[in-house]
């Protein structure tokens, strides 16, 4: 038992090595948000990253508790092409939950746990500016990135704090916009040119024939689009991975949130856990 746990540090020692002082963007959602173990480890995984001198930056959804405080409130969740319908009391609701109920909760957990974290969302120093998505017609105030001014996350990484973000982003016309957490994930790696972006999911990571494809480029990712075997929701996903590593961040892990320290055993082993999106060595 001893000597197994000996090779397990072994194992971890050339990745601690490799990635010390280098920043992780880490997108919290899914099971990991909503089973209590899960979330649990997820809260340990930022800790350790920490110790080992990583700069993790994390980036949360929150959509089962937007839906559960509207019903709560008595407004029905409407959706269309499966985006949030988001008119002016809809929003207030996401606001109130993702800056003030969700974000605080992950705050107090890491702060609870020995670090310290500080909860931020896209209008705080206009951290995200947005505007209005119209891709999927007029779906009230959700909003894609127009452009991010990552001072406010340099200023709190450099004093040793952790970020946790709420995806939240300001328009110019003041008005709050709702924003996909995956895309908010990637353009904040994107702007700290992270060395990785990793989006915990509910599936194991990109799967082709039922089996998992543990490394891809950006191209072969594309060509899992093209070809149908990516499909539904992973496909924003598998496109918000192919435009990080295209825009300068290192690699992208998508990977199973729902298990137990998937981020510890994604990052710091041989094997890995999920699938990888990188450029290719050559």
């Amino acid at each position: 038992m001893r000597i197994d746990t000996v090779n397990v540090l072994l194992e971890a020692l050339p990745y601690i090595k490799e990635f010390y002082g280098k920043t992780f963007v880490i997108k919290f959602g899914g099971s990991a948000m909503k089973e209590e173990r899960a979330k649990k480890a997820f809260i340990q995984d930022i800790i350790l990253l920490k110790y080992t001198g990583i700069k993790p930056v994390i980036v949360h959804g929150g959509g089962p508790a937007i839906s559960q405080m509207m019903k709560e409130l008595g407004i029905e969740p409407v959706f269309k092409n499966g985006h949030r319908v988001t008119d002016e009391r809809t929003m207030e609701i996401v606001e109130m939950v993702l800056v003030g109920k969700v974000n605080k909760e992950i705050v107090m957990n890491i702060n609870l746990h020995g670090g310290r974290a500080v909860g931020v969302c896209g209008k705080d120093s206009k951290l995200i500016v947005a505007e209005k998505e119209t891709k999927y017609g007029d779906i009230g105030f959700v909003g894609r990135v127009k452009q991010v001014n990552p001072e406010i996350l340099h200023a709190l990484i450099e004093n040793d704090y952790i970020p946790v973000i709420a995806p939240v982003g300001i328009g110019e016309d003041g008005h709050s916009y709702n924003i996909n957490a995956d895309t908010v994930a990637a353009e904040i790696a994107k702007s700290l040119m992270a060395e990785k972006l990793i989006l915990l999911t509910d599936v194991d990571g990109v799967l082709k024939d039922g089996k998992l494809l543990s490394t891809l480029t950006p191209e072969e990712a594309e060509n899992l689009i093209k070809d149908g075997v990516v499909t539904g929701g992973m496909i924003p996903k598998v496109e918000c991975a192919i435009s990080a590593v295209r825009e300068g961040v290192g690699a992208v892990h998508i990977i199973n949130g729902g298990l137990e320290h998937a981020i510890l055993l994604e990052i710091f082993s041989r094997k890995g856990i999920g699938t990888m999106i990188k450029e290719s060595e050559g």
